[in-house]
């Protein structure tokens, strides 16, 4: 049930937090407690780059398969 749980959340939210664990080579748990820190503390403005990073992702995913459709 947790693991379907956490692949829905994972699937829904654009996956910008698994993302930057990813990148910066920590576990996707500890940047979203940041993440949740950081938006109580300073009264959601991180919620702003999350969007832009999840903008930013997808359309670098689409950017990819169109090169790769347009290559062959």
């Amino acid at each position: 049930m947790m693991n379907w749980l956490i692949s829905n959340i994972e699937k829904y939210s654009f996956g910008v937090c698994s993302y930057l664990a990813d990148r910066i080579g920590i576990r996707s748990s500890r940047v979203r407690l940041y993440f949740i820190y950081t938006s109580f503390a300073t009264f959601g403005s991180p919620l702003v780059l999350y969007l832009c990073m999840a903008f930013w992702i997808n359309i670098k995913s689409y950017l990819r398969r169109g090169m790769m459709l347009w290559s062959k």
